[in-house]
């Protein structure tokens, strides 16, 4: 049965993160607030942790998982990323975007695109998720809490609880999140695109 942990949505008990960071670390797979969404997470090594999450998900070998960063720098471990890129990045984090990059090889094989070899990344604006990061030191392997057969992600902590509590190894719960994705921008195109309108507005700063 999972954990439950009630995390202040602006204050995040520095206690509790430390926990959630001790599960991570002994492979557990987490749900987290996003400023999107709720996301599913694990450690970006952690293969078995990944294939908890396909299966709670049931998405397909090449399906794209997003390394979720605390900054621009810490992307820059693990894209390529041009001038061009980092000012556009820059004028949109923290925020609900999520980019699509060269990886480098820093980037395991299994999160790559099989045949662009590219990686999606994001910085959120949330304060759980920057203390998890901050508290890790490394990014999170994510993807959006959205289960098969769903209109919509769940969008309450006490409802992924009940519905997750013996698929997970803890729920971070600070009350209700979106339930709207992020925008998607490949940026491994010239000029950059739009794969994916969702929270984030983007239409001032790129012509789709």
């Amino acid at each position: 049965m999972s954990q439950h942990f009630d995390v202040h949505p602006t204050s995040p008990q520095p206690r509790l993160v430390r926990q959630a960071v001790d599960i991570l670390s002994r492979g557990g797979v987490i749900v987290y607030p996003t400023d999107s969404c709720y996301a599913l997470g694990c450690l970006i090594g952690d293969k078995s942790a990944q294939e908890r999450i396909r299966r709670i998900r049931r998405i397909e070998q090449n399906h794209h998982f997003t390394l979720v960063c605390r900054d621009l720098s810490e992307i820059s471990i693990y894209a390529k990323v041009s001038d061009q890129s980092y000012r556009l990045m820059k004028a949109l984090t923290p925020g609900p975007y999520t980019f699509l990059l060269p990886a480098t090889r820093e980037v395991p094989r299994r999160l790559q695109n099989p045949k662009r070899k590219t990686i999606g990344l994001r910085v959120p604006d949330n304060a759980v998720t920057q203390a998890l990061l901050t508290e890790l030191g490394a990014p999170l392997m994510s993807t959006t809490l959205w289960l098969p057969g769903d209109a919509l992600p769940h969008s309450a902590g006490y409802e992924i609880r009940e519905r997750l509590e013996h698929d997970v190894d803890l729920v971070i719960d600070s009350g209700t999140c979106g339930v709207e994705p992020t925008t998607v921008v490949d940026l491994d195109v010239d000029p950059p695109r739009v794969l994916r309108q969702g929270k984030g507005e983007i239409g001032h700063l790129l012509t789709e």
